[in-house]
């Protein structure tokens, strides 16, 4: 019956052949009806013909007697073929919807075969052929065509004329003033299609292409004015008020039961196109009629409605942004959303009911895990956020920014924003919570980077828990450390400085002691790579409890330098250590006037306690403030530190205000008058500069006061008049330039006089003797700075221009020394030549900032005989010394002829400096010796392996601690040297092997690791020459893997086989036939019962490595070759 209903729907829309029509017919809409006229006849012939149509002959003659809207005697012949078609898919709906009532009551009735496993489940009744939908599909155009589109108003939906030219033929088909009127037409057709829509095959095939056209026809038909503008009163004169309200009842469900996306773009095209003004089209582009005011109203108040849902901005962007291609188009597509979203409709009670019920959606917009539609959504909800904060900062900040920075004001403050402390669970704030509050933070402000006052102080509140949970971070793997430290980047990068430096100061617990985090709270590793917030364990010790924060304390200030560093182009971190240091000078005069102010005789007990803890506290704010500026000046480079004049500048303010207060309270020390002498060094390199400027004079100006106070309370008379002239420089803009200015700034640029002592002629002028005296305080102060650089900064480069030659020492100290015998030391110095002079005192490298912003002349370098660095490598300076055992080496490897003549006294140079405690020392030695033995391997190598067996052999004696440490040493140079050997390790190898193995007995623990870790480096070099000794070589592995007790032995045991296995690789059959067994069982034996992980995991690496290797030798790569003879 059903295929027999479409049979017929098909006969009444197929297409008129152009044979068919008459040539009289030449226009379209004659066209059109000659068709319709001739398709409604055929269909009337086959049913009165019967047959397959005699049933829905029945069907049809029964439908039309029930309906009450079919008009038998219209003139229309446009409008009768509407209503043949009508009553078809009436039959259709009324037969099929009978058929899946039964089929709903007794699925299996509609099953033709036994049911089988296999078997498909039967379909219901209303599922349609490819073929049958295109028919319907048809059939609806028609319909929608004829039936609803001629009879909508001008400028409620899309009109024909706009959609083809085949539209403006229909519309001069259309008779609209015969019967029945035309709200009545477009009425009936509306109600029988929502009518078919209850069928849900049919609704599909309806509400996917024609739902913009029914949704036009019941906002007509139920909203639409009595009397519209520029209409007359008979075009709706055919509906009564129940009609009307039919038709509004019926759009409301309709729009509650569609795609909600698709309803709000279907309404926003309703809604039409802006008003256009007479004369001015539009750029090229289509738009949309000028829809009717009552239209526009409607729609307004239908999308409110519909934006003020439960996902209703979800439902908004979605129906804007489905199926953008991203570009600029896509880019103006958000920011139309946004600037909808952030616009309050009239249609809402207040803007604070509508902001509390968007700005949670919006919200919801960032946690989408789709990568196109989160992309496209996350940037609607930071353009809304961001323009939401803008324009209404209170709502914004009440419903936006507070619940997006919920969990991590838990954190904060859990006592009075969440649960009491006793009813909280495992986790206080979960993992989940706590990551997606991060990520959303990070895309709202770092991505959005839109910075403004609002979103800066809300952020700046919970700035502290996101640091806490950074330095938690940077102690565990977390995919949170990089946006934590994103986040805090961006906010030190926006914020004021005077903000940002409260807040650093914060964060080093140097204003308040708090971390931003619950008390009996900390962070906790989560599942999923998070962090989660849980309660602390709590410390019975207290001196646990101290050192825990302590070292906490301590860990924030790393933390803090860690950011600083990552802000190279700021001046944030400059000015934060000028700040440190002008604090560190204010409580220094704190602390003497509080001495001097406090008579503690007459104090109360009360008093003198209080008195106590106030002095507590500023002695640990001292602390705080030395142990940052501690960590400041190791991690931070001096081009971060200080990287503008202004900031040098501030530096000497500093420096000279410190000293200052140093000579108020009567502490006269070296170390307060080098700091002077260094200050006016500085000060006199500036001044010095090629062609200042006002504003360098300007920035300046900041140091008269401090140098007058200098020339006034000094007790140096050098230094008074130094920091007087220095002083009428600055004031006079270098227009008094006195001598002693430049003197010193030469001196400071430079280092030391380098004429000889017997080529300066005496003189009695006393200025030349103040400048002699004054550049004799710069360059100690120059010297102790440069140790104290060179200790605390290991990005300060280390040049051969740095340093100057020193004669013969004078100056020897007691608490370190180069060589252990006095006679050694003696024999290198006799045999060098004596210089005619001796300087007094070393070079100075002035910051390379300072350099390039105020000098263009660089420092003279001096050249150096090899007996220069030969005396310079008996400095008692770390920097010097180990400087020049890498000139050496490099004058080695270059193969400068005079050092390779005094190979034997570099061999004992680099010996004795084995011995130092400094690494930059005696790893310096040890690659000297790795170059000597590249150069001669016979003798150094002996000469080595002698040290070596001495060292092993003193261990009954006192100082088996050093000679421990010396052996490791000798060891490295030894198994460098090896590795350096190359092909040749076979020949000069050898001997170092016995050496080895006598370490594995070693009583130390250590030294027997070292010898194995020696012994495998060796080992995987020697090829075929191991072979007579892999028997003497697997029975002391074997043995030390199963009756050695340390664990560090037996994985370096395991680790000499690895090696083993990896050198020999396709040989290791060949050299290792005879004890492979034995090494696999040992092997197979630690990977059982060896209860160190470390050690099985690296027995499990040494038999994939095995594996590998026999996989090789048993099923061998098949080359396909060709070999060629050539026959005699």
């Amino acid at each position: 019956m059903s295929a027999a209903v479409i049979r017929a729907l098909s006969l009444l829309t197929k297409p008129l052949r152009e044979a068919s029509l008459s040539p009289a017919q030449t226009t379209h809409h004659e066209a059109l009806l000659c068709a319709l006229q001739k398709n409604q006849a055929e269909l009337r012939e086959h049913l009165l013909a019967g047959g397959e149509l005699d049933e829905v002959q029945q069907l049809l003659e029964k439908t039309r007697s029930e309906v009450l809207w079919f008009c038998s005697d219209t003139e229309d012949i446009t409008w009768s073929f509407v209503q043949e078609c009508l009553l078809l898919l009436v039959c259709l709906s009324r037969h099929l919807t009978i058929l899946l009532e039964a089929f709903n009551n007794n699925p299996s009735c509609g099953a033709s075969n036994i049911r089988t496993p296999e078997a498909a489940p039967p379909l219901p009744p209303d599922v349609f052929s490819v073929a049958q939908q295109k028919t319907l599909s048809t059939v609806l155009q028609f319909l929608v065509t004829l039936g609803i589109c001629p009879y909508l108003a001008p400028g409620v939906g899309v009109g024909l004329a706009q959609r083809s030219t085949f539209g403006v033929a229909v519309e001069a088909s259309v008779r609209r003033e015969v019967a029945p009127p035309c709200d009545r037409r477009l009425l009936i057709t509306t109600t029988v299609l929502m009518e078919v829509s209850t069928l849900s095959s049919l609704a599909t095939l309806l509400f996917t292409r024609h739902l913009g056209d029914l949704m036009a026809a019941l906002c007509q038909l139920g909203y639409r004015p009595h009397r519209p503008e520029g209409d007359s009163t008979e075009s709706s004169k055919g509906l009564t008020v129940e009609e009307r309200r039919n038709c509004k009842q019926t759009f409301q469900g309709l729009l509650g039961r569609v795609y909600q996306p698709i309803v709000i773009r279907e309404l926003l095209v309703l809604q039409g196109g802006p008003k256009v003004a007479p004369g001015s089209g539009g750029k090229g582009g289509k738009t949309l009629n000028v829809a009717p005011p009552w239209l526009r109203r409607l729609c307004g108040q239908l999308l409110s409605e519909r934006l003020m849902q439960p996902h209703g901005v979800q439902a908004v962007v979605r129906a804007i942004l489905e199926g953008a291609g991203g570009g600029d188009s896509d880019w103006r597509k958000c920011d139309a959303v946004a600037k909808i979203l952030t616009t309050c409709p009239q249609q809402s009670l207040s803007a604070e009911s509508y902001y509390s019920q968007v700005c949670p959606q919006v919200l919801e917009l960032l946690h989408f895990k789709d990568k196109v539609t989160a992309q496209q959504f996350q940037r609607v909800a930071v353009t809304v956020a961001l323009t939401m904060v803008q324009d209404q900062p209170e709502f914004a900040q009440r419903f936006l920014l507070s619940p997006l920075f919920l969990p991590l004001q838990h954190c904060a403050a859990l006592t009075e924003m969440g649960p009491a402390v006793e009813d909280v669970s495992q986790d206080a704030v979960p993992e989940w919570e706590l990551t997606r509050c991060v990520e959303d933070v990070y895309k709202i402000f770092v991505v959005g980077n839109r910075p403004s006052v609002s979103l800066l102080r809300a952020l700046g509140d919970v700035v502290p828990t996101i640091f806490s949970l950074f330095c938690f971070t940077k102690k565990n793997a977390s995919h949170l450390r990089s946006p934590c430290q994103e986040i805090l980047l961006w906010y030190l990068s926006h914020a004021e400085p005077s903000s940002g430096l409260s807040l650093l100061k914060d964060l080093c617990v140097l204003q308040a002691d708090w971390s931003g985090v619950t008390p009996g709270f900390q962070f906790s590793p989560g599942s999923e790579g998070g962090a989660r917030l849980t309660k602390q364990e709590q410390v019975s010790d207290e001196d646990d409890a101290l050192y825990e924060k302590v070292s906490g304390e301590q860990w924030r200030v790393e933390c803090v330098v860690q950011l600083l560093t990552e802000m190279k182009d700021s001046d944030l971190p400059g000015d934060f250590f000028l700040l440190l240091l002008q604090d560190l000078t204010g409580l220094a005069a704190e602390q003497q006037e509080a001495e001097e102010e406090v008579d503690t005789a007459a104090m109360t007990l009360l008093e003198l306690e209080q008195h106590l803890m106030g002095s507590v506290r500023i002695q640990g704010q001292r602390l705080a403030l030395l142990q940052t500026l501690a960590v400041m000046c190791e991690g931070l480079p001096h081009t971060v530190l200080l990287r503008k004049p202004s900031q040098v500048v501030g530096f000497i303010v500093s420096m000279l205000q410190r000293a200052c207060v140093g000579e108020k309270q009567g502490l006269q020390n070296i170390v307060e008058s080098q700091t002077v002498s260094m200050g006016m060094g500085l000060i006199a390199t500036l001044l010095s500069g090629a062609q200042l400027t006002a504003d360098d004079y300007t920035s300046m100006s900041s140091l008269l006061a401090p140098l007058e106070q200098v020339s006034q309370q000094h007790s140096d008379p050098v230094i008074q008049e130094l920091a007087s002239d220095l002083r009428a420089t600055i004031a006079t803009h270098g227009a008094y330039h006195p001598d002693s200015v430049i003197n010193a700034a030469d001196h400071c640029r430079t280092g030391a006089s380098t004429q000889p002592k017997s080529q300066n002629p005496p003189s009695t002028n006393t200025s030349s003797v103040r400048t002699q005296s004054t550049n004799v305080n710069l360059s100690k102060a120059s010297r102790s700075s440069l140790r104290h650089s060179s200790s605390s900064s290991s990005s300060s480069p280390l040049t051969s221009s740095a340093s100057t030659a020193s004669g013969p020492s004078t100056q020897k100290t007691d608490d370190q020394n180069l060589f252990a015998d006095a006679e050694v030391k003696k024999d290198i110095q006799g045999s060098l030549p004596r210089p005619q002079y001796r300087d007094e005192e070393r070079s100075r490298h002035i910051p390379s900032s300072i350099n390039t912003l105020f000098s263009s002349n660089p420092a003279p370098t001096s050249k150096k005989t090899l007996s220069d660095w030969l005396l310079d490598a008996c400095d008692p300076d770390v920097p010097t010394r180990a400087l020049s055992l890498r000139t050496l080496t490099h004058a080695l490897k270059q193969g400068d002829k005079e050092a390779l003549e005094s190979r034997d006294k570099l061999l004992m140079l680099f010996l004795e400096n084995l011995e130092h405690e400094d690494s930059f020392v005696y790893l310096s030695a040890i690659q000297g010796l790795v170059v000597l033995c590249d150069w001669f391997p016979e003798q150094i190598l002996q000469r080595l392996l002698t040290e070596y067996q001495t060292e092993q052999g003193s261990a009954s004696s006192s100082s088996r601690r050093r000679s421990l440490q010396t052996c490791l040493k000798v060891g490295e140079a030894l198994m460098r040297a090896s590795r350096a050997m190359g092909d040749l390790a076979p020949h000069y190898g050898r001997p170092l092997i016995g050496v080895f193995l006598t370490g594995t007995r070693d009583e130390d623990s250590t030294m027997r690791a070292s010898c194995l870790s020696n012994l495998g480096e060796l080992c995987q070099r020697l090829q075929f020459s191991l072979g007579p000794l892999a028997q003497e070589l697997s029975t002391c592995l074997t043995a030390l893997i199963k009756t050695e007790k340390e664990a560090e032995v037996r994985r370096a045991a395991v680790n000499v086989i690895t090696l083993l296995l990896r050198g020999l690789s396709d040989k290791t059959t060949q050299v290792l036939g005879d004890v492979l067994l034995e090494l696999y069982r040992a092997l197979k034996w630690v990977v059982r019962s060896d209860s160190d992980q470390v050690a099985v995991l690296h027995a499990q690496l040494a038999l994939e490595e095995l594996d590998d290797v026999m996989r090789r030798f048993i099923f061998p790569q098949q080359k396909l070759e060709k070999k060629i003879v050539v026959l005699p």
